[in-house]
């Protein structure tokens, strides 16, 4: 079906398609009609959705803002790094990463610049202006477009004489190895055909004084600012970035400004088309909580954000929010319940697992560490779910299940382990795995509250099917004193009357403090010990400090 321009509910010229790398990657979580509409850059929500951020959500945000007074207004590196601290628009948090990313950068920068000497290249400068790739023409095409800029976000350098450019991809933690080739093929395009332009909100990107040189060689540089581990994805003279281009990129593009298929996901919050759009299912107040007082940009939300909040809103913003990682190696029970569930995640994607021969390796997992999960496996597949379902019924391995609450503006997400159909209803199964047997003195939805959210979810009537026959399954595997594998297996009647008043006892109790929180202050205990982003927060190491 091609793709119905303006939507319903929006507003806006479509004669602009202006594309991004990020839409290039084709993410199998993102939605290719939302990336089309994104790509028509002046459609709008009608009426204007609110886009007020209490605090800021871009993790990369003030790293850029302080290279930019370093490097294009001369400011020295430690009083623009202590304007951050005065900005009320940054987490506390937030800005001690931010001074670590800044000095990364700046030490990678130092070191690819005597490279470059060492190399007999000419030295490259900072570049203000963005660089954008536009064709214009008179006569809308049979996209309807007029016009397309093709941007390429990073930093930018070039020789004085305008021969060279080089433009830096920056990531939040470590280097993206997972750019794909037509992401790094448009990145090069665009820096060696891009002329100096000025974005605007609303508008097209206009020209601006500056270097219209043509390079004759392009580099694309990839820094992960957390690590600051960084390398060359692309070194190419401009030949070869046109064939790179046009073999990788150019199809890509035309794809996805084209496509019309939904994937509702977490990308629903930035796109514009959503309040009119068939999908995800409408699921009003089922969160069961009072919006924020000031009307703020849509968010998304998962039980796992509602629990990672509860005990500490600081660690939610700084890691479901800005997705900071410390660096620091994994628990073995972290990276033994990652190998157990991708492990049965791959097995069940062909049924059921019973009879599949258990792995010699597990990604991960040294060999020391490996007869724990193989035992956990081991008691799954005693007791699969899937042993025995009728070769008609329908099996999921982890879908990606979305909801809107267009009362909260909010897109509720949820990633089963295990969905499959049975007599007409739907089973939603989780597994998880446990290093010791599960405590037995709290309610089992208090202890996993993505149960409870699963029971808003199926009896909002997200996943359809007959609700009589539905039901969710908790699956939890745990080693005993002997290195045996165990399980302790749960049945929850999302129909049931009392459960359904319970899980919504649960996660209104999670979700109101999150709906409202504006500040995300940190909420020291026993928690610090191990949090991920503990480095980047003073309330937590003085809470350990002072055990």
């Amino acid at each position: 079906m091609p793709l119905r321009l303006p939507p319903p509910g929006t507003n806006g010229d479509i004669r602009l398609i202006r594309t991004s790398l990020p839409l290039l990657r084709e993410d199998p979580q993102d939605c290719p009609r939302g990336n089309a509409l994104r790509a028509r850059a002046l459609l709008t929500q009608v009426p204007q959705r609110p886009r007020g951020k209490p605090i800021e959500d871009f993790a990369l945000g003030p790293v850029m803002s302080v290279l930019d007074a370093i490097e294009h207004e001369g400011e020295d590196v430690d009083s623009a790094l202590a304007r951050l601290l005065t900005d009320q628009k940054y987490h506390a948090g937030h800005v001690h990463w931010a001074e670590s990313a800044v000095r990364s950068y700046l030490l990678a920068r130092t070191a690819r610049e005597a490279q470059r000497r060492m190399l007999g290249r000419r030295p490259t400068l900072p570049v203000r202006a963005q660089w954008t790739a536009i064709t214009q023409s008179e006569v809308p095409d049979a996209r309807g477009a007029t016009r397309y800029e093709r941007t390429a976000w990073g930093r930018r350098y070039a020789s004085a004489d305008g021969s060279e450019r080089e433009l830096w991809l920056l990531s939040v933690n470590s280097i993206n190895r997972n750019r794909s080739p037509a992401e790094i093929a448009e990145a090069a395009a665009v820096a060696a055909t891009g002329i100096p332009s000025q974005p605007a909100f609303r508008d097209i990107f206009r020209p601006v004084p500056g270097c219209t040189v043509r390079p004759q060689r392009v580099r694309i540089v990839g820094i992960g600012c957390g690590s600051g581990e960084h390398d060359v994805l692309a070194d190419w003279e401009v030949d070869e970035v046109e064939r790179q281009f046009a073999k990788h990129a150019k199809p890509v593009l035309r794809r996805v400004v084209e496509d019309d298929r939904l994937n509702p996901g977490s990308s629903c919050t930035r796109c514009e088309g959503l309040v009119s759009c068939e999908q995800p299912p409408r699921t009003p107040g089922v969160l069961g909580v009072p919006g924020p007082r000031r009307p703020r940009v849509r968010r998304s939300v998962s039980a796992s954000d509602l629990r990672v909040h509860a005990r500490c809103p600081a660690q939610f913003h700084l890691t479901r929010v800005l997705h900071l990682k410390s660096g620091n190696p994994e628990s073995e029970s972290i990276r033994r319940g990652r190998a157990v569930d991708e492990w049965l995640n791959l097995r069940h994607k062909h049924g059921c697992c019973r009879t599949a021969p258990l792995p010699d390796a597990l990604p991960g997992l040294s060999s020391a560490e490996l007869p724990a999960a193989l035992a956990l496996l081991a008691e799954h597949q005693r007791a699969c779910p899937l042993d025995g379902l009728p070769p008609d019924e329908v099996i999921r391995v982890q879908p990606r299940l979305t909801a809107y609450d267009p009362e909260l503006d909010v897109v509720l997400i949820a990633d089963p382990d295990l969905l499959y159909t049975r007599s007409g209803g739907w089973i939603w199964h989780e597994t998880k795995t446990a290093a010791k047997p599960p405590w037995e003195g709290r309610a089992l939805m208090e202890t996993y509250p993505q149960l409870a959210f699963a029971v808003l979810m199926m009896s909002a009537g997200v996943l359809g099917g007959d609700p009589r026959r539905s039901l969710i399954e908790l699956e939890v595997l745990y080693p005993d004193a002997e290195g045996t594998g165990r399980s302790r297996c749960e049945e929850i009647d999302p129909g049931d009357p009392d459960t359904l008043a319970e899980a919504r006892r649960i996660i209104a109790g999670l979700a109101g403090p999150w709906a409202v929180d504006e500040t995300y202050a940190p909420t020291p205990g026993d928690h610090c010990d191990g949090c991920d982003v503990l480095r980047h927060c003073a309330a937590g190491q003085a809470h350990l400090e002072a055990r």
